[in-house]
């Protein structure tokens, strides 16, 4: 054992000092231990920083009163948001909406604390209130030239996109080949891309900014728009004489066609596409199998295409900021993609829903959910690699515990239309799983719009609930 050292307490400067590695620390180290200064004089110690309260209830009162210097510790609000989005998926309770004959909802996204829009397959585009079920059905654009291709009663709009200052609203018009874009919160149409656009469906659309959109289509091209400002601000006349809305009619500023590739050159569909404004990026998932990445600027600069691990069915793509993360759904996994590793450090993971496919996806925080097309809610922990789990009942004496189960929120019954293609083919069975096509969260209220319909094709229904 070391011996005790005896003796006066006080610090010798010169030794205190000497590891600074600053002259002016140095030279003040020497003056101090000068006779001039008197013997022993101690250097001011640097002061410490109080501990931060990390009280939940103090932040929240703090908040509640709006005190100055109670916004609460640095960070603690992050904290508080991932503890809320860890836990929010097993507390969630559905409530059933009811859509009427509507058939399979495809796209969906918040407008407000209570309003929701939606894309059908039926080609039907409404805002749903989630307090009373009352629908709004809205008008569809139309082309300025009559539509000469072949009757498309199975296409229906696939995406619904909002700009960063929820504003504009962009989808698909009457000809599911055009761009829709719509001003928020009144849905008055803005323009249709319907000139020199797509030659087929249009699948998916990402905005870069608040006037940049990009559209993904079953033509095999990607196509990057660009809406005048003009155009919302009541420069163009908004009515004609019978009191129609008109509105402008536009050409893409730029298209980017998928490359082909060896394995399945006339499969090039692009399905989903994901935007990322911190690396100023366009990902897209194509049928083929691969994934695709441009420069999104004022023009598209193709970056990479890499093939997939899993390439059956890659239907959806979300990416995450804070990871750099795209996440790719496909027939019964979900792969990871940060284009900047050589080698990718999440491994995939497998659905396990008896090959129905993974049918959304989406990001928040280190948390991803999943619906797959089983009619069940999968969420997946990113940081911990692993699936959330159910959580036992609490009992007498003993505290509440993870299962081991993975957490699975199942969609109820929905509408199936009871047609004559429903009893020659289906035999007549009374209930399908619903395909979860669409899903979309409103955080500050802590509830999550999820709907669907029957995954075989042929079939006609719709499922909308909302969980909270």
């Amino acid at each position: 054992m070391a011996p005790q050292q005896t003796g006066s307490r006080k610090r010798k400067a010169p030794a205190a000092e000497a590891g600074a590695g600053s002259s002016a620390s140095r030279g003040l180290a020497a003056a101090a231990a000068t006779p001039e200064y008197g013997e022993g004089l101690l250097l001011p110690k640097k002061q410490k920083r109080p501990a931060a309260r990390r009280s939940l209830l103090r932040y929240l009162k703090g908040r509640e009163v709006g005190a100055l210097g109670c916004a609460g510790p640095r960070g603690f609000e992050g904290e508080l948001r991932a503890y809320a989005v860890h836990k929010l998926p097993a507390l969630l309770t559905e409530r059933e909406l009811a859509l009427g004959t509507l058939n399979k909802v495809f796209a969906s996204q918040w407008l407000n604390a209570r309003q929701v829009v939606c894309g059908t397959k039926c080609n039907t585009l409404f805002v749903v209130d989630v307090h009373s079920s009352h629908i709004t059905r809205i008008p569809l654009l139309r082309d300025r030239a009559p539509v000469l291709a072949r009757d498309q009663p199975s296409c229906g709009i696939h995406a619904i996109e909002l700009n960063p200052s929820k504003t504009l609203l962009a989808t698909g018009g009457e000809n599911p080949n055009s761009l829709a874009v719509y001003q928020l919160p009144t849905l008055d149409p803005v323009c249709l891309g319907d000139r020199l656009g797509h030659k087929d469906w249009i699948f998916a659309i990402a905005w870069m900014s608040d006037t940049v959109v990009v559209s993904g289509s079953r033509d095999g091209t990607v196509a990057l728009w660009r809406v005048d400002p003009d155009m919302c601000h009541g420069s163009i006349a908004w009515h004609n004489d019978v009191g129609l809305p008109v509105y402008a009619h536009i050409h893409p500023k730029d298209i980017e066609t998928i490359p082909r590739a060896s394995t399945s050159p006339t499969n090039r569909k692009v399905r989903a596409l994901a935007f990322s404004g911190k690396n100023e990026e366009l990902g897209a998932v194509s049928l083929d199998g691969y994934f695709h990445l441009w420069k999104a600027r004022s023009t598209l600069c193709r970056l990479l295409s890499v093939r997939l691990p899993y390439c059956r069915e890659n239907v959806c793509l979300t990416y995450c900021d804070e990871l750099s993360l795209y996440a790719v759904g496909s027939q019964s996994h979900v792969s990871f993609l940060d284009p900047r590793q050589r080698q990718q450090n999440v491994r995939p993971l497998c659905s396990r829903e008896g090959g129905t496919g993974v049918r959304s996806l989406s990001f928040y925080e280190h948390i991803i959910t999943i619906g797959t097309g089983h009619g069940s809610l999968l969420f997946y922990d990113i940081r911990a690699q692993k699936f959330l789990e159910e959580r036992a009942s609490a009992s007498p004496g003993s505290s509440p515990g993870p299962r081991g189960r993975k957490l699975k929120l199942t969609s109820g019954r929905g509408w199936l239309n009871h047609d004559d293609l429903w009893v020659n083919y289906f035999g007549g069975v009374d209930e399908f799983p619903n395909a979860l096509y669409t899903h979309c969260y409103n955080w500050p209220e802590m509830k999550l719009f999820v709907a669907g319909g029957p995954l075989p094709s042929g079939l006609h229904g719709n499922y909308a609930g909302l969980w909270s």
